[in-house]
C-alpha cells in the first residue's frame, strides 16, 4: 500500500513536472512566432503616402524636462529650428526641478516655459499641468523627451500625416550616439522595436506601438485621454491601450526622424529596464481581463494584440532564455541521452526563429565591427535583466529617472 501511495506520488510529481515543461515551451515557442512574424511583415511595410498637406496645423511641442539641465537648453534650441512656419508651433517647456541657472537660460529663449513641482513628479503629471495652464488653442501635440532633437523636417511630415487624418501618428526615434557597447545595443534595440512593433505591426493593419516621445496627438483628444492618465511610468503603454480600446489607429512614420540619446552605462541600463520590465507586468495584469474580453466579445483583434505585447518577454530575456534552455536540453540530450531528440530541435527551432526574427529586423547599418565588438556585452545586459526580474517590488512606486548628456567613453 505505501509503495502504491509513493508511486503514485511520484507519477503526479512528474505529470506536473511535465505539464510545466510543456507549459514553457509553447509560451516560448508563441513568443518566438510572435516576433518572427511581426518581423517579416516589417519588410513589407509601405512608407506613408498620403498628401502633403498645403496647411499648417498649429503645434504644441511639449518637452518635459525634470533634471536635465545638462541637455535641455541645447534641446530647446534645436527644437525652435523646423522648417516650419515659426508661427504655427510653440515649443513648451515644463521645468521640474531645475537649477535656476537652466532656468534663467530658457527664459532668454522665444519657447514657453511652464515650472512645475510635484511631491513625486511623473511625466503624464508635467504634461498635464502644461496643458491646464496653456490658453493658445492647438490642433495637435508632440511630446519629446528632453534628450531628443527633432530632424529639420520632423513637424512637417507629422503634420502631413495629421491632416490626411491621423489622430494619433509615432515617428521614429533613432539612436543620437553610439560611443559605448550599450548604447550600440540600446540604438539596436530601438531599431529592432521599430520595425517589428511599428513597421511589422502597420504593415498587418495593426496600430502602431507608442514610446513614450517622438509622438504625436490630436491636441483635444489628447488632453481629455491625459486627463484620467496617472501612470507613474508606461504612460505611452496606458494610452495604447485606452486608443486600442476606442479603435483609434496609431500611424506610424519612418521618415519623421527623432534623435534619442542612448544609454551608455550598465547601471543606467538596469535602471531603465527594470522600470520598462515593471510597466510591463503591472500593464499584463491590469489589462489581461479585458483583452480577452475585447477579444471574445468584441471582435477587437487589435486590443488584444497590446496584450500578447505584454505577454512576450522583453527581446533580450527572450533571446537570452531561449539560449540557455536550448543549450541544456542538447547537453541533457546529447550528452547524457536523458532526453528525446524531438525536445532538442524544438529548442533549437525556436532559437532559430528568434536569431533570425532579430537579424531581420536590424537595419544594415548595424551590421559593422563596432556592433560585432558590443555583442560581448549582450550576455551581461542579459543576466541583468534576468536578475531585475527580482527587483521589480515597488519600482513603479516613484519616478525612475535616467539623467542625460554625460558622455562616457
Amino acid at each position: 500500500m505505501f509503495n502504491f501511495i509513493i508511486q503514485m506520488f511520484m507519477q503526479a510529481i512528474e505529470t506536473i513536472l511535465k505539464g510545466i515543461e510543456y507549459s514553457v515551451y509553447w509560451y516560448f515557442t508563441m513568443s518566438c512566432l510572435y516576433v518572427l512574424v511581426f518581423s517579416i511583415a516589417g519588410h513589407f511595410y509601405k512608407k506613408y503616402r498620403g498628401v502633403t498637406a498645403k496647411a499648417q496645423s498649429k503645434i504644441a511641442v511639449f518637452i518635459p524636462s525634470y533634471k536635465e539641465d545638462f541637455v535641455i537648453v541645447e534641446v530647446a534650441k534645436s527644437a525652435l529650428k523646423q522648417n516650419y512656419e515659426f508661427e504655427n508651433f510653440d515649443v513648451v517647456v515644463v521645468a521640474d526641478s531645475l537649477k535656476p541657472a537652466t532656468i534663467h537660460s530658457l527664459k532668454s529663449l522665444p519657447i514657453t516655459l511652464i515650472e512645475v513641482s510635484f511631491e513625486q513628479s511623473t511625466k503624464a503629471k508635467a504634461l498635464n499641468k502644461a496643458m491646464l495652464e496653456l490658453n493658445e488653442d492647438y490642433d495637435f501635440a508632440v511630446v519629446l523627451d528632453a534628450d531628443n532633437i527633432m530632424e529639420r523636417d520632423f513637424l512637417l511630415k507629422m503634420n502631413d500625416a495629421f491632416r490626411s487624418g491621423y489622430q494619433v501618428v509615432q515617428g521614429r526615434r533613432k539612436a543620437k550616439n553610439l560611443n559605448t557597447s550599450f548604447a550600440i545595443l540600446d540604438g539596436a534595440s530601438e531599431e529592432i522595436n521599430n520595425h517589428i512593433f511599428r513597421k511589422g505591426h502597420r504593415a498587418l493593419g495593426f496600430s502602431s506601438g507608442l514610446i513614450g516621445s517622438a509622438m504625436g496627438f490630436e491636441y483635444t483628444l489628447f488632453k481629455s485621454m491625459m486627463k484620467t492618465v496617472d501612470a507613474i511610468g508606461g504612460f505611452d503603454k496606458e494610452l495604447e491601450f485606452r486608443f486600442a480600446k476606442k479603435r483609434t489607429t496609431i500611424e506610424y512614420l519612418n521618415n519623421a526622424v527623432v534623435l534619442d540619446e542612448k544609454i551608455q552605462k550598465s547601471t543606467d541600463f538596469s535602471n531603465q529596464r527594470r522600470r520598462w520590465l515593471s510597466t510591463q507586468f503591472i500593464y499584463l495584469k491590469k489589462y489581461f481581463g479585458t483583452g480577452c474580453k475585447e477579444l471574445l466579445v468584441k471582435g477587437n483583434l487589435n486590443f488584444f494584440d497590446k496584450v500578447l505585447q505584454m505577454i512576450v518577454p522583453p527581446r533580450i530575456l527572450l533571446l537570452g532564455l531561449t539560449f540557455l534552455i536550448a543549450a541544456v536540453y542538447g547537453l541533457l540530450s546529447f550528452g547524457f541521452n536523458l532526453y528525446s531528440n524531438v525536445w532538442v530541435y524544438g529548442w533549437f527551432l525556436n532559437l532559430i526563429m528568434t536569431i533570425l526574427a532579430f537579424s531581420l529586423a536590424l537595419p544594415k547599418s548595424f551590421y559593422n565591427t563596432a556592433t560585432c565588438k558590443a555583442l560581448f556585452s549582450l550576455p551581461s545586459a542579459f543576466f541583468r535583466m534576468a536578475l531585475l526580474l527580482f527587483k521589480l517590488k515597488g519600482a513603479n512606486n516613484k519616478f525612475i529617472h535616467t539623467a542625460h548628456g554625460a558622455v562616457q567613453n
